[in-house]
């Protein structure tokens, strides 16, 4: 057995609510006859921590050690038999041939029962152009969501030839034109290199960028030391991917100056 990533459970910690267990989308987790999360089966696990974030209780982390390979096929055929053809479209990595040939249809519902984190598209009508002289809220050129790279899917069909936004958490608050200046007509995900647990970004961002045919990819980050290794992340995903993508960068200054704009097309 080689090295990989892989999910790790502090029973002590695991109170049985089961979120892990639907947010999981290759049925890798279950609770066992003292209600706490287990592992199925280490081949089901893809080792990228999409239940992360939904444990209330921190009894989950993805670490590194030797265990048995993910297999995206008998996956697909697990999720398939437990959950159902709806289910199993979303399975990481699958080359079944409904996989391959349509886009995951949306849920209606989401699995895990937390409707803040299920993918949808928002749909932004043209405004006309403001009379001269007139003031203007600002409008938002959100166009996707979720938005947090732990909660995005590389299979959401909104990446699919996209122009993708890689944003560190703090910029739309520093640059008060975000949204005209960075944002329009891109997707978006957002990102902290200091405060988030980096360890799946890598392959998050490799896996969005083989899956979907980007069309270009900007990164932006604030001119604080830390904010840097986003860039670094991101550099890494790219070359990963065996990816020829250029990553523009873009710099925030913390008065809400762009100190390097983005390379115009």
């Amino acid at each position: 057995m080689a090295k990989r990533k892989i999910i790790e459970i502090d029973r002590d910690l695991c109170n049985g609510c089961g979120l892990c267990t639907t947010a999981c989308m290759e049925g890798a987790l279950a609770l066992d006859g003292e209600n706490k999360a287990v592992l199925v089966r280490e081949l089901y696990c893809d080792g990228m921590g999409a239940c992360l974030d939904v444990c209330p209780t921190g009894a989950l982390k993805i670490i590194e050690r030797e265990g048995e390979a993910y297999d995206p096929n008998k996956t697909y055929q697990h999720v398939l038999k437990t959950r159902g053809k709806e289910a199993a479209v979303h399975v990481h990595g699958a080359d079944e041939k409904h996989s391959k040939m349509a886009p995951p249809r949306m849920p209606e519902t989401l699995a895990c029962g937390c409707p803040g984190s299920m993918a949808r598209e928002i749909d932004r009508k043209p405004e006309p152009a403001p009379k001269p002289g007139t003031m203007v809220s600002g409008r938002s050129e959100l166009t996707q969501w979720p938005v947090q790279l732990h909660l995005v899917s590389p299979f959401a069909p909104y990446f699919r030839n996209a122009d993708l936004l890689i944003a560190a958490d703090c910029t739309a608050f520093a640059l008060g034109s975000f949204h005209a200046d960075l944002l329009k007509g891109k997707k978006l995900v957002i990102a902290c290199p200091k405060l988030d647990d980096t360890a799946a970004y890598t392959e998050k961002i490799a896996e969005i960028i083989k899956q979907n045919d980007l069309n270009s990819l900007t990164t932006a980050i604030m001119t604080v030391p830390c904010c840097s290794g986003l860039i670094r992340i991101v550099e890494n995903a790219v070359a990963s991917a065996g990816s020829d993508l250029e990553v523009r960068k873009v710099v925030v200054g913390i008065d809400g100056t762009l100190l390097k704009p983005e390379p115009r097309l």
